[in-house]
Order: C-alpha cells, then structure tokens, then sequence
C-alpha cells in the first residue's frame, strides 16, 4: 500500500477467553475503529508474535493508526499481557494498548472516584484512612477497586463470601502484583458479615450480578457507614436501599443520618464515558498510549469532577 494512502483503524482485541465480549467491540467501533479483529483464547506467550505481527506490517503511517486492546476476565493475566506487549514493542514501530478485562478497569474506576468524589462533598473528607469493605472484592472489579482504593491510603479489606483463605490468598495477590496493602476477611455467616460491617466506614458491593450482599437487616450494623457502592444493576439490589439511580442519595434504612448510595446506573454511567474516551485517546493521540486501571482511574476522577 502506498504511503500517500490513507490507512484505515485497525484495533487488534486479544482475550484469553473463547469470546471477546460485544460491549468491548461496540464500544471501540463507536469510538472510530473502522477494523476491529477478536483473537481469542490468546496466551500470554502469543502476546508477543501478535504485537510485532501488527506493528511490523502498516509502515510509519499505519502503524500510528493502529491498536491493540486486551480484554478477558482475568486481571492480574491482563496486566502482564498489557506488560507484555510494551515489552514487545520496537520504536518507531509502536502501537497504543489498552487494557480493560471484563471491563474491570474502567468500572472500578467509574466506582472509586465517585465514591472519593461524594466522600468530598458530603463528608469533607478523603479516602486516606478510610476503612473500606469489598464484598465480593475477589471478583474482577473487587480487586481492581481494592487496588485503587489502598492507594489511595484506604485501610482495605477485601471479602470472600466463601472462606477467609480465598480472601487471604487474593489479598496477598493483588498486594504482590499492585505493590499496595489489603487484608483479607470472610463474610459467610451473619457474625462474619456484621463484624465487617460494623468496622467500614465504606462498603462497595461488587459480587456477582442478582446477589443481595447486605439485606436491611444487616445495615444496622454497619454504624459508622458513610458511603454504600454498588455496581450490581439486576434485581435484588447488591446493597438493601441503594437504588441503581442513585448518586449520593441517602441512604434509607442506615444507622447514620448522612450515609449516602451510590448506584450501578450511576457507576455505570461514569465508566462507559470513560472506556469510550480512552478509546477515542488512544486513537487520536498521534503517540503510543499504555492504558491500565491506573489511566482509566485517572479518567474518571476527570469525568467526575467535570475537567475531562
């Protein structure tokens, strides 16, 4: 192809599932990919061979038209491939990459700076020291919002709803791979739950979709709760009273007076801004881009704040 032509948008989607998900797809269509390519139940040691298969190909011109985003489920996999195809770049021949598993990075991103957002302007205070309970934290966008969350100074806690080792042992992984500090607990039983509870001063719900974590019950436990996040948008709510509507609306049945909710349309809203943004940055940026929950977080709290 003639240099003087102009290249399309090509992004390159690599997943180590057997389906890149159809949201990610849209969305980069929508932001102005005129090629999208799925390549899935890619490995980490593909990662490499497809990153120089992509960049090697399209010339000086082409090349700055070109893409790569790692989707999956996984984000500890995620980010070594995002590492990965750094890595496997050779300058000038270098392409952006953006790394969003199961849309983790950007929906706790959405989650965190709204919660530090309205933590600001209904409480006058910041996320340093705040004790932070993740129910479902072992899920994809609990450890994501675990790593965000630690920091940013939070004394976190991110819980399994199976058995303290599986918090423990997801805890210790996200302290190694984010160089941040968690601890693990379990919340099975009502005792466990309403130990945690009464300790938060945050509580984002990040289990799997349909899942009550707290019922009403439970919340007169929780007696030092500023801010009740949940990211479950399919009935029941994740938290009893946080309607997914809500964006820093009382909280009704809470021991406190002030305690707010922030819910799953609300957080939702803020995430799909922020993937579509990365995505139209990581297009039009004229320079090799490298998008993490680091970018996306810093995204967010621009949306949020009303400075993107």
């Amino acid at each position: 192809m003639p240099e003087s032509t102009e290249r399309p948008y090509i992004l390159h989607m690599f997943t180590a599932t057997p389906q890149m998900s159809p949201f990610d797809v849209n969305m980069a269509a929508d932001a102005g990919y005129q090629i999208v390519v799925p390549y899935c139940n890619v490995g980490k040691e593909s990662v490499v061979q497809l990153t120089q298969d992509a960049i090697f190909s399209r010339g000086p011109k082409g090349v700055s038209r070109t893409g790569i985003f790692i989707g999956g489920r996984d984000v500890m996999l995620a980010a070594d491939m995002l590492d990965l195809a750094r890595q496997a770049m050779v300058p000038p021949f270098e392409v952006s990459v953006f790394a969003d598993p199961s849309g983790s990075y950007t929906t706790a991103a959405a989650l965190v700076a709204l919660v530090e957002s309205h933590l600001r302007r209904e409480h006058a205070a910041e996320m340093d020291g705040k004790r932070v309970l993740i129910l479902g934290g072992t899920g994809a966008v609990g450890r994501v919002a675990a790593a965000m969350a630690a920091s940013l100074g939070a004394d976190v806690v991110v819980a399994s709803h199976s058995d303290r080792n599986r918090a423990t042992h997801v805890s210790d992984e996200i302290n190694r791979r984010f160089d941040v500090a968690t601890h693990g607990v379990a919340t099975g039983t009502p005792a466990e739950l309403h130990a945690a509870l009464a300790k938060a001063e945050i509580v984002f719900a990040t289990a799997v979709a349909g899942v009550q974590v707290v019922t009403r019950p439970d919340l007169s436990h929780a007696k030092h709760m500023l801010i009740a996040a949940d990211v479950n948008a399919v009935p029941p709510e994740g938290i009893a009273g946080v309607n997914v509507m809500d964006d820093g609306k009382p909280l009704v049945g809470a021991v406190r007076h002030n305690s707010i909710g922030i819910g799953a349309l609300a957080i939702g809203n803020v995430k799909y801004q922020v993937e579509h943004r990365l995505f139209v940055k990581m297009r039009t940026a004229g320079k090799p881009m490298y998008i993490g929950f680091p970018e996306a977080f810093d995204e967010a709290r621009a949306i949020v704040s009303g400075n993107a």
